[in-house]
């Protein structure tokens, strides 16, 4: 959205430092958190820019229209598949001054909106999306609704805007969407993430691939011999788990079983001796008795996980879970919280310490402090005290010391 206010001559300013004619709130509906802070952040904009034009897009706006036409202080309110018209929408305003409200029914979307050849670019790494909507429909969730159904990005689309990503000199590249496993499901032509996968390994100036959240189900033996022969895929994976527990999973709705995931994670260390794993949980899904939760407990302990992302369950108006019995209180919610992350943290500090005196390969990424951090090729994030600029190289470096987030190394 920002480049396609640059092209029409519009500038951009430090929302933190300057008032603004016009201020657009990309908004959230994930969790309940999301939505309510999404609403926060709308106020908030036009308490500081009392004159300017307010736009919410997104996907709160997608799922809750009606909340944002009632919001007085809101000029604009648009669905996903407006962003890529948004200059015009606000053209349109300035016209007519005239509240706008425009959202589709993006069930109806076909085909991935490619919104120009713009990536979210740092100055290390390029963010890549390919994939759009979920075909999940998993009980807890609101996303199939708020970014409809699966759409996939054509490869050749992709690989083109990769190259000129990588003549930039960026060297690595995140490859993302709503649900990317689902990568080529929705073509005519028999091609998934794998395929996509191995033409990106091919292109030049591009040292690093690495995969965002994956549904679980894609690692295969057949899948995971095409990708060990790909050099540059980093060997770091998140695979979502939610539950440890059979029978909180089939109430969610996931397709998979503990024992079928547990499977998962062994093919991936079968091929992979350096491999990270991280994962997602929800805690407190309704009807989650303190018997199914110890069940999460110990499967995460055996699994082993260098870091687990934890939610306390949220209800999502609209989800199946939403209406179902038996919901978890907050404070029972917060006490497993605290467990699981505490888990995640002893983890996490073991596998640090293991690799003390061991040498990685490290993408520096920005001078912080008296620190330049980076990560390895597995993601770790390592820190290492320097008063050079290594940003954007790739430098051999002894871990020394072992943090809970991070290593400390130093520059060989």
């Amino acid at each position: 959205m920002i480049q396609k206010f640059r092209e029409k001559g519009y500038n951009i300013v430090d929302s933190s430092k300057e008032i603004s004619d016009i201020c657009i709130v990309n908004t959230c509906t994930v969790t309940n958190i999301a939505d309510r802070k999404s609403r926060q952040a709308l106020r908030k904009v036009k308490e500081k820019n009392k004159n300017a034009i307010i736009v919410a897009v997104g996907c709160y706006v997608q799922s809750y229209k009606e909340e944002l036409e009632k919001m007085p202080e809101i000029d604009l309110v648009l669905g996903n598949e407006e962003k890529k018209d948004i200059v015009n929408y606000i053209e349109k305003f300035l016209e007519t001054n005239r509240k706008i409200i425009s959202v589709k029914d993006i069930s109806k979307q076909k085909e991935f909106d490619e919104f120009g050849e713009i990536s979210y670019t740092e100055k290390t790494r390029a963010v890549i999306k390919v994939q759009d909507g979920c075909n999940q429909f998993c009980s807890y969730c609101i996303i199939p609704y708020s970014r409809g159904r699966i759409r996939s990005r054509k490869i050749e689309n992709v690989i083109k805007e990769i190259k000129k990503i990588a003549q930039n000199g960026i060297k690595e590249v995140v490859i993302t969407g709503i649900h990317l496993a689902s990568y080529g499901k929705d073509f005519e032509e028999n091609i998934g993430l794998i395929d996509l996968l191995e033409k990106i390994n091919e292109i030049d100036g591009i040292t690093r691939i690495r995969l965002g959240s994956l549904e679980p189900k894609i690692i295969t033996e057949d899948f995971m011999k095409r990708l060990i022969k790909l050099d540059k895929i980093c060997h770091s994976f998140h695979l979502s788990l939610q539950s440890g527990c059979d029978e909180t999973l089939k109430k969610m709705n996931r397709k998979y079983t503990t024992c079928e995931f547990f499977q998962i994670t062994e093919i991936l260390r079968k091929y992979y001796k350096d491999v990270i794993l991280t994962t997602d949980v929800i805690v407190g899904f309704p009807g989650e008795t303190e018997q199914e939760f110890e069940k999460t407990y110990e499967f995460l302990k055996k699994i082993k996980f260098y870091k687990m992302h934890v939610f306390p369950y949220s209800p999502r108006k609209g989800t199946i879970a939403a209406k179902m019995p038996n919901q978890i209180s907050g404070e029972t919610k917060n006490i497993r919280s605290k467990k699981l992350i505490e888990l995640s943290d002893k983890n996490q500090k073991e596998y640090n310490e293991k690799i003390i005196g061991k040498n990685f390969e490290v993408l520096f990424e920005e001078p912080r402090d008296e620190y330049i951090k980076g990560h390895t090729q597995n993601f770790i994030l390592v820190k290492c005290k320097t008063n050079e600029n290594f940003e954007n190289q790739i430098k051999k470096v002894k871990i020394i010391k072992a943090e809970i987030e991070d290593v400390i190394g130093e520059i060989i």
